[in-house]
C-alpha cells in the first residue's frame, strides 16, 4: 500500500492557535491513536480560487541535483526529515503562500498555518486537495500518513490527527521542502522539465 492517493473534505473555518499545553495534552492521545492505526482516511476542502491545472513533473536525478541543495534533495527525493526547530519557516507568520521547493506548486496558505510547538512548519489543511498525495509510512513502529507534492512527488512531511479545529489535522512539513512567497510577491512559474 505504498501508492500515493489524493484527499477529500468538508467546509472549515480558521482555528485559533494551538498552544503548547494543548499540543502536549493531545500528543498522548495522538500517539495511542496512531499506534492503533489511526488516520486511515483524510480529507481536505477544495478551494477553487487556489486550484492550478498541472501535469506531473518528471525529471532525471541529475536535474534534481542541479535544482536542489543537498538538504532539499535528501528530504524531497529521499524522504528524509530535517532537524526540529532548524527551519526559519517554523516561525514565519506573514501572509503568503508556501510552494513546493522542488517544483513550485502551491501547497499551503499562511492563513492555515499555526504554531504546533513541534519545531516544524505546521498547517491545519493544505491549500488544495489535488496538490497533495498521501501514502502509509511504516518506517517507525506505528503507521503514519506521509504526504507528497502531487506534481513532482517530493516528500513534504507527515499528517497527524492532533491539530486544531476545524480539521483536527496537523500537516507537519519539512521547512526545507517549502519555499515561502510573501503575499506582495507573485508566485513563481511552475518548474518545467528541461527540453
Amino acid at each position: 500500500m505504498n501508492e500515493m492517493t489524493p484527499l477529500h473534505t468538508p467546509n472549515e473555518s480558521p482555528p485559533a492557535n494551538l498552544g503548547r499545553r494543548a499540543f502536549v495534552r493531545q500528543g498522548a492521545w495522538a500517539v495511542s491513536f496512531l499506534g492503533m492505526g489511526g488516520l486511515t482516511a483524510l480529507s481536505v476542502e477544495a478551494n477553487e480560487s487556489t486550484s492550478i491545472d498541472f501535469e506531473p513533473l518528471e525529471v532525471d536525478e541529475a536535474t534534481w541535483r542541479e535544482w536542489l541543495t543537498d538538504e532539499q534533495y535528501r528530504i524531497l527525493r529521499r524522504e528524509g526529515t530535517e532537524r526540529a526547530f532548524s527551519s526559519p519557516l517554523d516561525k514565519e507568520y506573514g501572509p503568503g503562500t508556501y510552494v513546493c521547493a522542488g517544483c513550485y506548486l502551491p501547497l499551503f496558505s499562511a492563513e492555515h498555518k499555526y504554531d504546533s510547538g513541534t519545531g516544524w512548519p505546521s498547517f491545519w489543511r493544505p491549500i488544495e486537495e489535488s496538490h497533495i498525495n498521501t501514502k502509509r509510512d511504516f518506517k517507525l513502529i506505528w503507521p503514519r500518513t506521509e504526504y507528497h507534492c502531487a506534481r513532482c512527488k517530493g516528500h513534504q512531511g507527515h499528517v497527524f490527527s492532533d491539530g486544531p479545529k476545524p480539521t483536527g489535522q496537523r500537516w507537519c512539513n519539512n521547512g526545507v521542502a517549502l519555499r515561502f512567497i510573501p503575499a506582495d510577491q507573485p508566485l513563481p512559474a511552475l518548474r518545467q522539465a528541461p527540453a
